[in-house]
């Protein structure tokens, strides 16, 4: 449904874009990164915390801060708003909390994977990213990653997840092979 509804935005108002750039837009803006910023932006962290029904109060605290944990509680209650008054009334609900993230997507977010792999693509090479390092407890995590290219390391980035420490690796990797590969 959320999908459905940015799809449906993104159509509406960008019909000269490409299926390509338009695919590309929804999956940030649907990205469970996107549905914890709207999360905290309606406060739903605050409000799970009103509602607290058997929980340590420490532990609630940290599950209301929680990025996936905000990104489920926005798709349930996404699910919830659908069951009780079906997609067409809740629409355009859905386009004005995301707007932001459209807005984002459109003009300052970049996938260095996916720009990467796009361009080794076009002179038949692939890139292979590789964890070097996985510290701290389970919920506050750092990893290193790096971006092999033929054998080469051409990026090393760090992030509070993989996926973050291989958009870093993928961003270091697309400086060094510089421009003219990218074009």
């Amino acid at each position: 449904m959320l999908e459905l509804a940015v799809a449906h935005e993104l159509y509406e108002r960008y019909p000269d874009f490409s299926e390509g750039r338009l695919a590309k837009i929804r999956s940030h803006v649907v990205s469970r990164a996107s549905c914890a910023v709207v999360a905290r932006e309606l406060d739903l962290g605050r409000r799970l915390l009103q509602h607290n029904e058997g929980l340590q109060a420490d532990e609630l605290e940290r599950l209301a801060k929680n990025r996936n944990v905000l990104a489920a509680l926005l798709e349930a209650a996404l699910g919830a708003l659908f069951r009780e008054h079906g997609f067409t009334p809740i629409e355009d609900a859905i386009v004005a909390a995301f707007s932001g993230r459209i807005e984002y997507a459109l003009t300052t977010y970049v996938d260095h994977k996916t720009e990467l792999q796009e361009a080794l693509a076009r002179s038949g090479r692939q890139v292979a990213y590789v964890v070097r390092s996985a510290e701290g407890p389970p919920h506050e995590r750092h990893f290193t990653c790096a971006a092999i290219v033929d054998g080469e390391e051409l990026g090393v980035g760090t992030g509070r997840s993989k996926k973050a420490a291989e958009q870093e690796a993928a961003r270091e990797a697309l400086e060094k092979i510089g421009p003219e590969v990218v074009a």
